[in-house]
């Protein structure tokens, strides 16, 4: 029997963000294959909050790690906090969720422990006597079964890969832990944040539609002239009338190295396929893009893909959507943005 550690951080509000109640639904499901026990570890400003919000969890206990220093990112204290809530559970299995503060520490908390760490989890399960787990290797091209008998082992859950824990407001008793933190451990300070503004973000997580552009954008239309700002005001319409993430090709996000005029609002955090990004949307639309193997690996989690391109013969045609229209992208979107502000106005009126 394993003793199994769902540890997190809570967000700046005090809860818990979707990633952690995702990978709170897959430490729930192995401790009941497994018929293990199962302890919840939180640090944060306030962990009560937190802590309150999954108390239906089953967990026989609930550690805390809380105060200003934690209520930042930060890998020396984040580092810290995770380690003694690890060590303090006894935990033999640590599932956590794949966000970006925890997939930075969880490598080092593994090596303090002495223990073993795999990321970019996308399933795990109990068989016969052993937890096995399925992840992707070589930028989501190759899928293994991993299970190792070291602990103990840390798993890094990928976001988008488990339903959300069903969890429900009540009481919880949490045993506050203390950590001593040096003056070596809070060298760094966030001075701000900045970010877009809200009708600049392209980047959705949750959104419903990945948009993905490419080169032909910003390439020679069919009057013989390059169309970059129509392009940059079809394509920030449409998102702003779907609400849609934006993704990107590598061909459109490195012609600004080749000199090329460039979508402004493009960078290559857009990016979808070689560097190893693969978003997680119910549709993905395709635009002016070539599908080149890259960028179909991209899409690999994306249910329904469509794509817009005006050669027949594209890669897109040959399999990697499941529907293709052959038509120009310029006209598709305007008429597409057309018909959505109609619709607007006369949901309004």
């Amino acid at each position: 029997m394993e003793t199994i550690l769902f540890l997190t951080h809570t967000e700046a509000d005090g809860t818990l963000c979707k990633a952690s109640l995702e990978a709170l639904g897959a430490a729930v499901e192995l401790t009941i294959d497994s018929a293990s026990s199962l302890a919840v570890g939180i640090f944060g400003a306030d962990v009560q909050k937190a802590a309150n919000s999954i108390a239906n969890c089953g967990a026989t206990r609930i550690f805390g790690v809380e105060g200003p220093d934690f209520a930042q990112p930060r890998y020396a204290t984040d580092a810290c906090a995770a380690e003694i809530l690890c060590r303090s559970s006894q935990a033999t299995i640590i599932v956590t969720p794949g966000t970006s503060r925890m997939s930075r520490i969880m490598a080092g908390v593994a090596h303090r422990l002495a223990g073993r760490v795999d990321t970019h989890v996308n399933s795990i399960r109990y068989e016969s006597t052993r937890p096995v787990i399925t992840r992707w290797f070589y930028r989501q091209r190759m899928v293994a079964d991993v299970n190792r008998a070291q602990r103990p082992w840390v798993l890094v859950v990928d976001p988008g890969t488990h339903p959300v824990y069903p969890a429900e407001a009540s009481s919880a008793k949490v045993e506050m832990l203390a950590a001593v933190l040096g003056a070596d451990r809070v060298r760094t300070s966030v001075k701000g944040v900045e970010a877009p503004k809200t009708d600049q973000q392209t980047i959705r997580p949750d959104a419903e539609l990945l948009f993905v552009a490419g080169a032909g954008w910003t390439k020679k239309q069919k009057d013989g002239q390059p169309h970059v700002k129509e392009a940059e005001a079809l394509i920030l319409g449409f998102l702003s009338e779907t609400k849609a993430s934006l993704g990107s090709s590598k061909s459109l996000v490195d012609i600004s190295g080749e000199g090329g005029e460039v979508l402004k609002f493009m960078s290559h955090m857009n990016q979808v396929g070689q560097t190893g990004a693969t978003p997680r949307h119910p549709k993905g639309l395709s635009t002016c893009c070539h599908g080149e193997e890259p960028h179909v690996v991209g899409w690999r989690f994306i249910n329904e893909r469509r794509a817009i391109n005006l050669d027949p013969n594209c890669g897109w045609a040959r399999g990697k959507a499941d529907v293709v229209y052959v038509a120009d992208a310029f006209e598709v979107i305007a008429k597409v943005n057309a018909l959505l502000a109609e619709k607007k106005t006369a949901t309004v009126g």
